[in-house]
C-alpha cells in the first residue's frame, strides 16, 4: 500500500485514489456504525465517513512514516462528529429545561461574583427550589462534559474521548492511543473502569449507568467530571 500512496501523491491519479479508497472502506462502515442510534440513519453515516476517508487520503503523507489506519481513524471520527455539532444547532432544547439552565447560570455568576466560588449543585439546588437531577441537566447544557470533551492536544490537535476510548474492536488494535488510555487508567477502581466502560464504550445513560453501578445518578455525574479531568490531565501529560 505503501507504493500506492506513494504514487497517488505523485501523480494525483484519481483511479489510484479509488484502489486506496477500496482498501480501506471497511474503516470507515466499522466507525460509522458506531454512531448508530443517535438520530442518524447509518447510509448517511457511511457517507460523511467515506467522504472522509477520501479527504483523508488526498491529506496522508505517506513519508511522515505514519501507518494509514493510525492517521485516518481520529480523522473520520472527527468528521462525523462535526456532522452531529452542525446537525444539533438546529435542535432546540426543552422549553423547560432552557428556563432552569438560564436560571441556573444567572445564580451562578451572581453567587461566584459575591462568594468568590462557583455554588455546589446542592446549593443551587436549594436556593432556586429544583432537584440535583435538573441542576445537573441545566448544568450540562450550558457546559457539557461529554465524548467530545478534548483530552489531549489543543485546537484543530485536540483528541476527544471517542479517539482515545477503546471501543472493543479488535481492528484498531494498532491505534497508540489505546495503550495510552490503559495506561492512564492502571490505578482506576473497578467502578471508575465499569463507569468509563458503560458510558463510552456501551454508551448508556448516566441514569442507566447508575443502575447497573447502584449508585446515583448524581453520583455518576460528579465521578464522570473527575475521571474526566484525571484523563484529561495524564493524557496531556503523556503527549
Amino acid at each position: 500500500m505503501e507504493t500506492l500512496f506513494q504514487r497517488y501523491k505523485e501523480t494525483g491519479d484519481v483511479a489510484i485514489r479509488n484502489q486506496i479508497a477500496e482498501k480501506y472502506l471497511y474503516i470507515a462502515d466499522i466507525i460509522a456504525k458506531k454512531f448508530v442510534g443517535r438520530g442518524v440513519e447509518f447510509d448517511d453515516l457511511k457517507q460523511v465517513a467515506s467522504l472522509a476517508l477520501l479527504r483523508g487520503i488526498d491529506r496522508f503523507d505517506p513519508d511522515l512514516g505514519m501507518q494509514f489506519t493510525t492517521f485516518i481513524t481520529p480523522t473520520i471520527t472527527g468528521e462525523i462528529k462535526n456532522y452531529f455539532r452542525d446537525k444539533s444547532r438546529m435542535v432546540k432544547i426543552p422549553r423547560r429545561l432552557g428556563e432552569i439552565a438560564m436560571l441556573v447560570k444567572n445564580f451562578t455568576a451572581e453567587y461566584a461574583s459575591t462568594n468568590g466560588v462557583k455554588p455546589s449543585v446542592k446549593t443551587i439546588a436549594e436556593e432556586l427550589k429544583l432537584s440535583e437531577e435538573d441542576v445537573v441537566r441545566a448544568l450540562e447544557v450550558g457546559n457539557p462534559l461529554s465524548l467530545d470533551t478534548a483530552m489531549t492536544g489543543e485546537g484543530e490537535e485536540a483528541e476527544s474521548l471517542y479517539e482515545v476510548v477503546p471501543d472493543g474492536n479488535d481492528d484498531y488494535e494498532d491505534v497508540d492511543t489505546r495503550e495510552t488510555l490503559r495506561v492512564a487508567m492502571e490505578d482506576f477502581t473497578d467502578t471508575e473502569r465499569a463507569l468509563i466502560k458503560y458510558r463510552y464504550e456501551d454508551e448508556l445513560s448516566q441514569s442507566e449507568t447508575a443502575k447497573r453501578l447502584g449508585v446515583s445518578q448524581m453520583f455518576v455525574s460528579r465521578m464522570e467530571r473527575k475521571l474526566l479531568l484525571r484523563l484529561k490531565s495524564r493524557l496531556k501529560d503523556s503527549m
